[in-house]
């Protein structure tokens, strides 16, 4: 007779300090996941903020969890990011209701959408770049960030320059929070992400109610939102909108920035990677538009973004709570703990890669990726990002334009470490000198 699930054992591991447990030391050790791994195997248990919280990897342990999405698990956050993203976003709506949205949302990522909003990403790096040559020196991670910044304002709620706005200041704070110890006093980054989230609402419900009252619609994702009805007719509320605008400029500006200076970092130290990709470029005419079927024409460009996201995926893992009881590789996963499925982790697992910590972009000419579950930058399942046609369109236009028009090396003497909350980044915020070829 087969054992019952409640008589198999718990994973390894230690839960740590009481209370707290290891949070301190997820929180400030990039490697915390990896030397944990490696004492304790693919799966390990301990207590993050409260909860007990079993940290998985690898392709197997990833299908369990994202096929098992609403019957063993559910999406979970942080206390902080729940808290600083809102109940009606769809970073935390479930069931039907999440289906809903993120059919409604996803209009905003259509082709035809996609394809309208490349002029308007390409100006917009133009106009970086130009400064950035102006500057010949930079430290160049904040300035990505406010290029991201810009390029998701402008095309998700029709404003210009918004990393130099009262909304990209206020965005700063709130997400200086996202990832942090839930504690409201008002000089903890917490209580200041709260109090950014209060002034964001009011500004984004400005924003939100001229758009309603305007004769003229926009093409930018906010004009959709406002238009859009979901399966029973109705319009989203104004609550609702307010929520699902400040996830989508989440979404397409944190991690996004994160994605873009690991390509920048990258390449900067691969020289011969680097020569490949400006030799794909030169069989292009210049003149030719940039289209999203021109796009497709350049493989290598595609190898090198798939290893960035590998190597460096913006996003470290999902959170989801356990439903029921269930078992895993012959260990009982109990109901009410939290799991962290590891994206960071599963990307450096040997039997899935050869040499995983090699920066070495051919891996996917050869097909060497086994699995899709082997492969999550984007997380997967019915919460795969739902942005991520957008994310590979901004980083390939960005790419394509520096590979074509400019130069820049690393200055030294830096820390290339990386810092891993909110999103991965050079612990020296990327110096660069850079200029035009």
């Amino acid at each position: 007779m087969s054992q019952t699930i409640s008589n198999l054992p718990l994973p390894p591991g230690d839960f740590g300090l009481p209370l707290i447990g290891d949070t301190l030391s997820f929180f400030r050790d990039p490697n915390y996941g990896k030397k944990q791994h490696k004492k304790y195997g693919p799966i390990f248990k301990t207590r993050l903020l409260g909860s007990p919280t079993l940290f998985v990897q690898g392709a197997d342990a990833n299908q369990f969890i994202l096929t098992n999405e609403n019957n063993y698990f559910v999406v979970s956050w942080p206390p902080s990011t729940k808290a600083l993203l809102g109940n009606l976003s769809l970073a935390l709506q479930t069931g039907g209701e999440h289906q809903n949205r993120r059919k409604l949302l996803a209009q905003a990522f259509m082709p035809r959408a996609l394809s309208g909003y490349i002029d308007t990403v390409q100006s917009i790096t133009h106009a970086y770049t130009e400064k950035w040559a102006e500057s010949t020196t930079l430290i160049w991670y904040p300035e990505l960030r406010n290029y991201t910044f810009d390029v998701a304002c402008k095309l998700l709620v029709g404003l210009d320059q918004g990393a130099q706005t009262d909304l990209g200041h206020l965005f700063e704070t709130w997400c200086a929070g996202l990832f942090s110890i839930p504690l409201t006093l008002p000089w903890t980054r917490f209580g200041k992400a709260k109090k950014a989230r209060t002034q964001l609402l009011l500004l984004l419900e400005e924003i939100i109610r001229k758009r309603q009252q305007s004769q003229h619609l926009g093409n930018d994702a906010l004009s959709l939102l406002v238009q859009a009805k979901d399966d029973d007719g109705h319009s989203l509320s104004i609550d609702e909108l307010k929520d699902q605008v400040l996830l989508l400029l989440f979404a397409g500006h944190e991690t996004l920035t994160s994605a873009v200076a690991s390509f920048c970092l990258l390449v900067a130290q691969h020289p011969q990677v680097l020569a490949a990709l400006r030799d794909e470029q030169q069989t292009f005419d210049p003149q030719q538009p940039i289209t999203l079927d021109v796009l497709k024409q350049m493989p290598y460009l595609e190898q090198v973004l798939q290893e960035v996201l590998r190597l460096i995926p913006p996003v470290g893992g999902g959170f989801r709570k356990v439903l029921k009881t269930c078992e895993f590789n012959g260990y009982q996963i109990p109901k009410g703990w939290t799991v962290l499925y590891e994206i960071n982790q599963t990307h450096l697992n040997p039997t899935d890669y050869e040499a995983p910590d090699d920066f070495r972009p051919e891996r996917f000419a050869k097909g060497e990726q086994p699995n899709k579950y082997s492969y999550v930058p984007f997380g997967g399942g019915i919460r795969e990002c739902l942005g991520k046609e957008f994310a590979r369109l901004e980083m390939k236009l960005f790419a394509v334009h520096l590979l074509r028009g400019y130069g820049w090396e690393l200055l030294p003497d830096q820390d290339l470490s990386m810092v891993v909350v909110p999103t991965p980044h050079p612990r020296d915020n990327l110096r660069v000198q850079f200029g035009r070829m």
